[in-house]
Order: structure tokens, then sequence, then C-alpha cells
């Protein structure tokens, strides 16, 4: 248990990290709202709020639906009259080449991974600004950092949730007291990857076209993640629910947080520098905010 209890919205809550990180949080006497866009899926969460004893605040809030994200927030303020930290944890991953997807595929993905915490950071920082402390933290991944194959349009959509994060950690905290944090997993066990495979497989697969070879080679590359190798290989969503509590209880919390030895491994060409972000960011305000 620690001395001070906050009041914290989570964002993707119904399974893998979100709700693991919910429950988790709980446990350590914080109050939190776990939130996902459809409460007829939040019965996993509930059997496990139960199996360990815990109580959560459990409620509709949808990404996309800027309305269902002002009455969530004005929910929990009317309750609480503060928020502490904002988690922005829902996503979706997608597998596809630019040029097989359609428009309507693209914009869905960013609107989930970029337009959506967009909102919910909106939405909760004149609260923040107004008590002059807060905490957003958003759920990234080495996909944000490092571009790969067949991944391009989730990497954009994180590659920009990165620039947005870097770029207002320069100033919320030193002119509103309010930290920003990234938290970037890497391979994770949850269902994630099998929920990506399964929409890929409904959408047509692997076309009879020029990208095939591409395809085939990368499908057999996922092919290969059984689940002992998973097991081995991969973290589990208590392991970076863990480094999310530990984000929130830095006395000085950082701009980023590789959450394995593997991904910093698999970001070290670009991270090697100035692997939290703190460099950057003391750079970047010496030039343009510290005169």
């Amino acid at each position: 248990m620690f001395d001070q209890s906050k009041v914290i919205l989570l964002t993707g809550a119904s399974s893998g990290i979100g709700l693991e990180t919910a429950i988790q949080l709980v446990e350590r006497g914080h109050r939190v709202y776990a939130t996902m866009r459809n409460l007829d899926k939040r019965t996993a969460l509930d059997q496990e709020a139960d199996r360990r004893n815990v109580k959560l605040r459990v409620l509709q809030l949808d990404v996309k639906d800027q309305k269902s994200i002002e009455q969530c927030i004005k929910t929990i303020i009317a309750s609480e009259n503060r928020i502490d930290v904002l988690i922005n944890n829902a996503g979706s991953g997608f597998i596809k080449p630019m040029e097989q997807a359609t428009m309507e595929e693209i914009q869905q993905v960013m609107d989930v991974n970029f337009y959506g915490p967009i909102r919910c950071c909106k939405a909760v920082m004149p609260y923040m600004r107004k008590q002059k402390s807060g905490h957003i933290i958003n759920i990234s991944s080495v996909g944000g950092i490092v571009g790969s194959p067949v991944n391009e349009i989730y990497c954009a959509a994180k590659f920009a949730l990165e620039g947005l994060s870097e770029s207002l950690a320069t100033y919320l905290e030193p002119y509103f007291g309010i930290n920003i944090s990234l938290i970037e997993p890497g391979g994770t066990i949850t269902e994630f990857g099998n929920s990506l495979t399964r929409y890929f497989e409904s959408t047509g697969g692997i076309l009879d076209d020029d990208y095939k070879p591409l395809m085939e080679t990368y499908m057999g590359y996922r092919a290969t993640f059984t689940e002992e190798f998973k097991e081995r290989a991969f973290q589990k969503p208590s392991d970076i629910a863990a480094v999310i509590i530990k984000c929130i209880h830095d006395p000085n919390p950082k701009v980023r947080y590789l959450t394995s030895e593997g991904s910093l491994a698999f970001t070290k060409l670009k991270t090697s520098l100035d692997p939290d972000g703190e460099l950057m960011k003391a750079q970047v305000r010496k030039g343009i905010l510290d005169k």
C-alpha cells in the first residue's frame, strides 16, 4: 500500500494489459475507474476482481466517441472531484500492407490508437490544470520507435502517439504540473496478436498478387510464435502492469519506459543514448523554453 491513493482513469480495461493493470492498481489502494467501449465484455474483469477480492469501478467509455468520454469524466469528477492519472491503454493492432489497406481501415487504426488518446487527454487536462497536478500515461509499443514490415499503419499511429507525448512532456510539467509518460512493451502474451490474425484472415488473408511472397514470409514468421515460445520470450500482462505502476509511483516520472531487456535490445539503435527520453526533453526545453 502506498501513502497516497490516486484517482485513476484507465481505458481498454476489458482484457490483457488493461485488465491486469486495473486489478493491480486497486490492490495497491488506488481508486480505479476501469473503462471499456462495450460493457458486455466486462465479465473477465469482474471475475478476476472477484477472485482477487478487489472492488472496481467500471464505466463505459469509447475512445472514438467524444460524448462517451465526456460523460465518463463527468461521472468521475462528480464522485471524486479530481482525476490524478489517465492511462490511455485502449488500442487496436493491424496487419496489412499499406497499399492493400482501405482508407477506412487506416482511419480506424489512427482513430483508436492516436485520436482516441488525444480525445481523452483533452478531456482530462482542464481538470489536471485546475488542480495543478496530474499524470498522463500513454501505452505505446516498441512499434512506436521502430517501424516493422506489414505493420506500418499501426506503427504510424504509435509513432504519432510518441511524437505527441514527447512534445507535451516538454511543457506540461513545468507550466501545469502534469507529467507525460510512454510505456513501450514488446511481445506480450494477450489476445492482441490472435485478434490481429483473425481480422487479417477475415478480410481476405494472403491475396494472390505481388504481395503474396512478402505476406507468406511474414505470416510464416508469426506462425513461429507458439505458446511455448511466447511463454519463454514474451512478457505477461502482469509484467507490463508492474511497469505502469512503477511509472505512476516514480517521484520523477520519465518520458519513456521500455518494459523489458528485449524491448531495450530491439530499440537500441534509436534509444541507446537516451533510453528514458529525459535527455532529449531537457535539450528541447533548454533550446526553446528555458530562456
